[in-house]
């Protein structure tokens, strides 16, 4: 018999237990670049003396975009795919095609620079040569053709390549990147043949991304050509987010300075649609009773991103191999391999190990099928900020199994925004899932000029109108249960001390100075440092590139900055705050000396430069640590069975780290607990 608590890393079947893989959408992404290589693609930029202008041609800013997307992919998305297709070129390349061979090219004026697939660390080599160091090989390879490339052959093309090198995969994306609008002009064989192609992707399931560059002395005109190729969503998945859909940006020429160079706009253009559309369920019920029903998809918006977990290499083959592991598991007496069907799960329950078999550890998980149940309505204002304990799901109807969800979706949306509710739902999101109390909550309007007053906006300010990052829309937020609030700590006297008046105008003039710009914070500003410095890394030995010496944070403050803003300020709070600190010491003696006040002031150093004057009364009569080792009470503290021991064994503990240990025994746990909390 296996007891959980005692099986280092959790049971191995746990998961494989809980997981539903009908109710997920696993996405794998294939991206094909397709760059126009034209006179005007190749075209340099006007001079400038500013050192934002600038200074790449279309078609290599498109490169280096490409190349800049490779970089991340190739460590944050090891599975996903890339690849480079040149269009217009005079020099044709596809797979092992030779343009001497017998029956000609089949691609004519398309060169396949990199094939769609998992980029590799010579895949980055190569394209980091062709867009920073090697001109010579640039020149021989972006040189236009002199004969009008095919828009019907350049599609065929890629879908020859989806259709071979990624058959399977959920997500694939052509990304298209031209200046010319209208690539047959009045051809209307050539245009109706490149709309046949671009259905046959559709229905192929790949989107096509279009990427528009718009020049100093043309714009670019979608509806010329490309709107009767463009379709807004993949039939793979028809009804995704509208705002994952939405608006066709154009690129353009900074025109000497202004900030907003052509890489840089075509980069974060890129990144904007270069993450699939990951569903974390779909074909969910929203259900407003048992006779009443609606299909929904789940969508996570926001989503912690941390490094790809490492793993074991084999090197003594001709090249590094990937290690797989295997688990095995043996009897302590006779150290023979028990086999999977001789395992118990079992739960500790007063120090005894409790056994389950399969069927009971399915009745006890099994809360019912997945849903989303609406159990009420309550005003927004009710719900208050700390209620948002995790990262909300997006929503969003789905006509799959029920026709008329998105009638009956808008519905409630609307009516929860002009009544400022929000629905109390009982979420199930798979099968065996631990269910949740969730808020359903809309999403206020914009235009609405109460919603941009916190003082007269019912909704908590973690809650109300989303960031232009964000849609509008549903979402669902889960809640708190009783067990999951924790006591707050007591306050060390009978009422709280308040801040006067002169301290609070003080602190406002100070924040005053010290707004974000626009008032409002932009994540994409502000890349996680330590995730990319670990990928910088990385990326560098992979490359074998020089290791950086500094990371690059954009969260460190600007010093200079803020103290010619804000210093004057800052100094003025400081002097008020000490004024206000003994002014309270004055009305109150002992809030001062209290030892949880924030107020408190140090103990005197010794002599010796350690410990206090005084020693801590201890009721054994001795100052020498008496109970568990802190390895031991760590041990203790982390299964959660720290009410186990006696109590001189606690105030030995909590003596030797100078707490007070006065109180009964459930007050004592509650001080160890706290104090591993606070390290």
């Amino acid at each position: 018999m296996a007891d959980l608590e005692d099986r280092p890393g959790g049971d191995p079947e746990e998961e494989d237990d809980e997981v539903d893989d009908s109710g997920f959408k696993t996405v794998k992404d294939a991206v094909l670049f397709a760059i126009e290589v034209s006179e005007t693609m190749l075209a340099e930029p006007p001079p400038s003396e500013s050192r934002k202008a600038d200074h790449d041609s279309p078609s290599m800013a498109a490169l280096k975009c490409a190349y800049h997307m490779m970089q991340k992919r190739i460590i944050s998305n090891p599975k996903d795919m890339l690849g480079i297709l040149l269009y217009g070129t005079e020099p044709s390349k596809f797979y092992d095609e030779e343009e001497d061979g017998r029956g000609g090219l089949s691609y004519p004026h398309c060169y396949l620079l990199t094939d769609l697939d998992v980029p590799d660390a010579n895949d980055v080599r190569t394209l980091k040569e062709l867009v920073e160091g090697d001109e010579g090989m640039a020149t021989d390879l972006l040189k236009p053709s002199k004969e009008r490339v095919s828009m019907s052959n350049v599609l065929f093309c890629a879908n020859q390549i989806f259709t071979t090198k990624a058959p399977n995969f959920s997500s694939r994306r052509l990304f298209l990147v031209t200046d010319d609008d209208n690539p047959h002009g009045s051809d209307k064989g050539q245009r109706n043949a490149a709309v046949t192609r671009a259905k046959d992707l559709y229905d192929l399931g790949v989107v096509i991304e279009l990427f528009p560059i718009s020049t100093l002395v043309h714009e670019f005109n979608p509806e010329a050509f490309y709107d009767d190729i463009i379709y807004r969503s993949s039939p793979a998945d028809p009804e995704a987010p509208a705002h994952l859909n939405a608006g066709r940006t154009q690129t353009k020429f900074s025109s000497g300075g202004d900030g907003l160079s052509l890489l840089s706009s075509l980069i974060s253009d890129v990144n904007s649609k270069s993450t699939p559309r990951r569903a974390l369920f779909s074909h969910m019920t929203l259900e407003f009773n048992p006779d009443f029903k609606i299909s929904v998809k789940g969508y996570l918006i926001m989503k912690p991103q941390k490094p790809q977990r490492s793993c074991y290499v084999y090197l003594e083959a001709d090249k590094p191999l990937l290690a797989k592991g295997r688990t095995t598991q043996q009897a302590d007496e006779s150290a023979r391999h028990i086999e999977k069907h001789e395992i118990r799960k079992a739960y500790r329950f007063g120090g005894e190990p409790i056994p389950f078999t399969p069927d009971e550890i399915s009745q006890i998980r099994n809360f019912g099928d997945p849903v989303i149940r609406i159990l009420g309505f309550k005003p927004l204002s009710s719900l208050p900020i700390w209620a948002t304990t995790k990262y909300p799901t997006y929503l969003y109807p789905s006509e799959e199994d029920f026709v008329g969800s998105t009638r009956v979706f808008s519905a409630l949306f609307q009516k929860l925004r002009s009544s400022k509710l929000y629905a109390m739902v009982w979420f199930i999101a798979r099968r065996n899932a631990t269910p949740v109390i969730a808020a359903l909550i809309p999403t206020l309007d914009t235009s609405d000029p109460n919603n941009s007053d916190p003082s007269t906006t019912s909704t908590p300010s973690s809650l109300p109108t989303p960031p232009p990052l964000l849609p509008t829309g549903l979402y669902l937020h889960p809640l708190p249960f009783a067990d999951d609030i924790r006591a707050a700590p007591s306050l060390p006297s009978s009422s709280p001390l308040k801040s006067p008046d002169s301290l609070t105008t003080a602190m406002v003039n100070m924040i005053e100075q010290l707004h974000l710009p626009g008032g409002i914070y932009d994540p994409s500003r502000y890349p996680n440092p330590a995730l990319q410095w670990h990928y910088r890394i990385l990326q560098a030995l992979a490359l074998e590139e020089d290791v950086p010496t500094k990371p690059e944070d954009k969260t460190v403050p600007k010093y200079r900055q803020i103290d010619k803003r804000a210093g004057r300020f800052a100094v003025e709070w400081g002097e008020e705050l000490k004024k206000a600190y003994f002014e309270a010491q004055q009305r109150e003696p002992d809030y001062g000396g209290s030892k949880d006040s924030t107020l408190a002031k140090r103990p005197a150093p010794t002599k010796t430069g350690g410990g206090t004057t005084k020693r801590m009364k201890m009721e054994n009569g001795e100052g020498a640590q008496k109970g568990p080792t802190d390895k031991e009470m760590r041990r203790l503290w982390e299964k959660k069975l720290v009410g186990k021991l006696t109590v001189p064994e606690l105030k030995g503990w909590l003596g030797g780290k100078r707490v007070d240990v006065r109180g009964k025994k459930g007050e004592l746990v509650e001080k160890v607990e706290r104090w591993f909390e606070n390290q």
